[in-house]
């Protein structure tokens, strides 16, 4: 039995990761700014409450959790994302700095807050996009958010190094296009290839054994451009 903390998880890949943790027999700490879907589940191995990672009083509320109710974690998830999509010349300063707040300063926060409670072998797993990948297929209109994308891939790089001695274990996977509500918003009528379960079903996986074979590693999780 692990014990597993899930950012973005009122829905979508997060939602359904909450799930398959749960439902296998894990404890899983979700955390969501909408926390209803979460509560509705009633499920005996799921706890958590309303996380912001804008919000710095969230963080409190996040250490006082652990240092109470868990005092060691196995698996860090950042799985909340905040997508942009607006041609460059139209994105605002704030919200050039929202996706980076959200997709960057908030993951680092909250691997910072985490890391005391975790073991050599724990696990921090980073979802980040394909867009973010030096060298991938390149969208008009997402320049904040597979920017912030790519800042999170070097970051869990640099994390990998920085504790490759002590632990825990740093991964990033860099998705392609799957059937979510935040594609859906951004891309409305697009098909992806996968759907938010296909892809939560991997991470899953990954998550509970990903460290045994990678640190430091980005793997690129997509059978589709992008």
């Amino acid at each position: 039995m692990k014990k597993v903390i899930i950012t973005g998880a009122s829905r979508g890949i997060g939602f359904e990761l909450v799930k398959l943790f749960a439902n296998a027999g894990h404890k899983v700490l979700a955390l969501s700014r909408n926390f209803e879907p979460i509560a509705a589940l009633k499920h005996e191995n799921v706890s958590g409450f309303s996380f912001d990672l804008c919000e710095k009083g969230d963080f409190q509320k996040l250490s006082d959790y652990i240092s109470s109710e868990w005092k060691t974690v196995d698996v860090l998830i950042n799985n909340a994302g905040k997508l942009v999509h607006k041609p460059f010349t139209e994105i605002t300063s704030d919200e050039f700095e929202s996706a980076y707040r959200v997709n960057v300063f908030g993951v680092a926060e909250t691997i910072k807050l985490v890391l005391p409670f975790m073991s050599k072998e724990g696990h921090v797993v980073s979802v980040s996009s394909m867009g973010g990948v030096q060298g991938s297929v390149k969208f008009a209109g997402l320049s904040a958010y597979s920017s912030s994308k790519g800042a999170l891939i070097t970051l869990t790089e640099l994390l990998a190094e920085e504790y490759k001695e002590t632990g825990p274990s740093f991964n990033v996977l860099a998705i392609g296009a799957v059937q979510t509500e935040m594609l859906e918003e951004a891309f409305p009528g697009y098909k992806a290839p996968l759907s938010a379960l296909e892809m939560a079903e991997y991470i899953h996986d990954f998550a509970l054994t990903g460290n045994k074979f990678y640190n430091g590693k980005i793997l690129q999780v997509s059978n589709s451009t992008p």
